[in-house]
């Protein structure tokens, strides 16, 4: 009963703190006419229009090309880091990592490399480096300790992690690549909208121009990419599929940086008043900074994540039910796992570029678009516990079966799950802004389009520190509630809580 009552009063807080931020959300509808700009959209993607075929299909190969080899890379230092993961040094870089968004990593890589492979790649590859590092190494401490200690006390640490670590560890690995994969191309797809020739690029040429049925090509198709992750991308053929992404990406043509681009940006990045010979300036410089971006930025992102991890609450509470047979009946639940499945496939990024085709620039796409596909990736991984779970041969059905037997049963689930994605979607919030809500993002982007790198920095540091701080909370939080439980050795439920944590 006291557990009970002190998730119910975690879930209080976070919808009094919603209530809080509600007058200071600006959820205004700017488009003249929103319905007929949905049933425009809606007739485009009802009647997709394959005729650009030829480029969609050249978006495709690079969207895959530079998810392949982004994730590749990241993979591969992440294994490197995974063993030594203890050290305090390895871990401080891994957080560091991961706690910036990729289009972060690209904007600030772009006045390195401008338009090109490196850019795309290595902002795919720096963060989910510090993913797997992570990751890789809680499945590596999961393993059977036995064949370890067999080995005694003179083995040394290489030949343990090689010849007992790696191969018990190998499945759970080669599952969670798959997984990260299919991440890595929502990243990929995304980068499209600040330049890189993937999906999202022709995605956005083609709203520019009107044209609603291909850009429904594009979504139809890069459904199907997504879903059928699994089936094309085989561990047997890494090697054949690493070297078709090495072909491809060599044929990505990008405008000269010319020679000190580096060189630049690495003397951009040190604050104006040093590099101008007064270091007393410094403090006026970041007040000035802090007050005029960094908590202004920061206020939009709360507020605007608070609200979206409420509306993917209320979707994930409700839509867990849609793809339990026992529910919603079999035909239902196959519509409800449809539904989840595009919800969830589409990146945070894309669908409220799509919403703001429709309401126009507030912070209500972005906290629909948070809310539907955070709340769809819940609903999914509680509607497999939910099927999963044993019931009474009397057991009820329909909405008995789920008010009375599966809610009560998968609360601490849900609320551990709304937890862990917490964090993703304090991330995802700051990155709208590049699309011109008043986000963290929004002020990166104003500052580095002001060729003000040394600002973009001090952005970026805070919205790390702003995502580690919010982490740490919540793992506080689960901690205490006891959710920590999701993450237990060798179980489905840690698999799941990975997927939670994931993009």
């Amino acid at each position: 009963m006291g557990a009970s009552m002190s998730r119910l009063g975690v879930v209080g807080v976070f919808l009094a703190a919603a209530l809080l931020c509600l007058p200071l959300a600006d959820m205004t509808v700017a488009s003249h006419d929103p319905w007929a700009a949905l049933a425009r959209m809606g007739r485009g993607f009802l009647t997709p229009d394959f005729s650009a075929l030829e480029q969609i299909s050249r978006a495709v190969a690079q969207t895959l090309a530079f998810a392949i080899a982004g994730v590749a890379l990241g993979g591969m230092a992440g294994l490197c880091l995974a063993p030594f993961y203890r050290l305090r040094a390895v871990r401080g870089l891994a957080i560091g990592l991961r706690s910036v968004h990729e289009l972060f990593w690209a904007l600030m890589l772009l006045q390195v490399f401008g338009i090109s492979v490196w850019s795309g790649v290595l902002a795919i590859a720096l963060p989910y480096a510090g993913i797997f590092a992570k990751v890789l190494s809680e499945i590596m401490d999961e393993a059977d300790p036995r064949p370890a200690a067999w080995l005694g006390p003179r083995a040394d640490p290489l030949t343990r992690f090689l010849w007992t670590r790696m191969p018990l560890a190998r499945p759970q690995m080669v599952n969670y690549a798959l997984y990260r994969l299919e991440c890595g191309l929502r990243s990929s797809a995304v980068l499209g909208f600040i330049g890189l020739p993937t999906l999202g690029f022709q995605l956005d040429s083609f709203f520019r121009q009107g044209e609603y049925g291909a850009a429904g090509a594009v979504m139809a198709i890069y459904i199907a990419l997504i879903a059928t992750v699994r089936l094309w991308m085989r561990p047997r053929l890494v090697i054949l599929w690493l070297g078709a992404a090495a072909l491809m990406l060599a044929t990505v043509q990008a405008p000269p940086m010319g020679q000190g681009a580096l060189w630049r940006f690495l003397s951009d990045i040190v604050p104006a008043p040093l590099r101008q010979g007064d270091p007393a300036g410094v403090v006026p410089w970041l007040w000035h900074l802090l007050d005029g971006a960094i908590l202004p930025g920061l206020m939009a992102t709360l507020v605007v994540a608070q609200l979206a991890l409420i509306l993917a609450g209320a979707v994930a509470f409700l839509g867990q039910a849609l793809i339990v047979p026992r529910v919603a009946g079999r035909a239902g639940a196959a519509a409800g796992h449809l539904l989840l499945v595009i919800l969830r496939s589409f990146p945070e990024y894309m669908l409220a570029y799509l919403f703001l085709q429709v309401f126009g620039p507030s912070m209500l796409p972005a906290i629909l678009a948070l809310g539907l596909h955070n709340g769809a990736i819940i609903g999914h991984l509680l509607g497999r516990q939910a099927a999963a779970l044993t019931l009474r041969p009397d057991a009820p059905r329909g909405l008995t079966l789920w008010g009375w037997e599966i809610v009560p049963r998968l609360f601490g689930s849900f609320l551990a799950l709304c937890l862990y994605r917490w964090e993703i979607i304090i991330r995802e919030s700051a990155i709208m802004g590049i699309l011109g809500i008043a986000t963290l993002g929004f002020y990166l982007d104003s500052a580095i389009g002001e060729l003000r790198i040394d600002r973009a920095v001090a952005i970026l540091a805070a919205t790390g520190l702003v995502t580690i701080g919010v982490d740490a909370l919540s793992r506080a939080i689960r901690a205490r509630l006891g959710a920590a439980s999701l993450r237990m050795s060798g179980s489905r439920q840690a698999v799941r809580a990975r997927q939670a944590t994931g993009c």
